[in-house]
């Protein structure tokens, strides 16, 4: 099963059936573990992360090995230079969509649909842009939101190692799906395209490909939008690299 084609997420804290459905006890119980989800320590989110990508690598066909795809993403990982504190988990998704997203715990997943119209360094930055988000603390907020968003849905009342454990195998991939559709400030995503050029230089790669792939990003979808919904347009983002380079 596929849920990255078309998936609309609504970000609000509660959701009802009608108009008196509302358990205030619930609601106060979730409340506060909203609460709790901000001060999760990086061991807790990398936890909650880790379950959530089980959860989301069982809804999305994962290339194996041997697969073409799979043979390739190894080929252009091998000996990948990145922050040792970093445990990265890099696979494919063999899904049709332009896109890739990583998560707090070294998740990287890179879809099928970027690599047809990537190259290889193109991919590598892109991998390197999504692992910036992590490194730069990025990833982390995102989850501490969606896990708020997700445990006040389904009144969940953990913190700690227990968080993980607190929501269902659906929450989870609710959770996950929120992740990948991650929403990051336009300077968070600069800041992340900057991560991505030093980490393009320090593994001896084209550093002009991040250009190249945010141009063809541009020429795909166009500058008003990117692929990443929430992210800045492709080509102001190309001429922030242009001018770093």
């Amino acid at each position: 099963m596929n849920w990255t084609a078309s998936v609309t997420i609504a970000w609000v804290l509660f959701a009802t059936q009608g108009a008196f459905a509302i358990d205030f006890g619930k609601m106060v119980g979730a409340g506060a573990d909203a609460v709790k989800s901000v001060s999760m320590s990086d061991q807790d989110v990398k936890a909650v992360a880790s379950a959530a990508k089980t959860e989301y690598d069982k809804l999305n066909e994962v290339a194996s090995p041997k697969d073409k795809y799979g043979v390739r993403l190894a080929r252009i990982t091998k000996g990948m230079k990145v922050d040792k504190s970093l445990d990265l988990d890099i696979k494919v998704y063999l899904v049709k969509d332009v896109n890739a997203f990583a998560m707090a715990d070294g998740t990287v997943r890179v879809f099928a649909g970027l690599m047809n119209v990537m190259t290889d360094d193109e991919i590598r930055y892109v991998i390197g842009h999504e692992i910036g988000h992590v490194s730069l603390g990025h990833s982390k907020k995102a989850l501490q939101t969606a896990y708020a968003t997700s445990a006040a849905r389904k009144g969940a009342a953990a913190s700690g190692n227990q968080a993980a454990g607190a929501l269902s195998e659906s929450a989870l991939g609710d959770l996950a799906e929120k992740l990948v559709h991650s929403q990051f400030s336009q300077s968070q995503e600069l800041d992340a395209d900057m991560f991505a050029l030093k980490f393009m230089t320090a593994n001896s790669y084209d550093p002009k490909a991040a250009v190249s792939a945010l141009r063809k990003l541009q020429t795909m979808f166009g500058n008003d939008k990117s692929v990443f919904s929430s992210h800045p347009a492709p080509g102001e983002r190309a001429k922030a690299l242009e001018k770093a380079l």
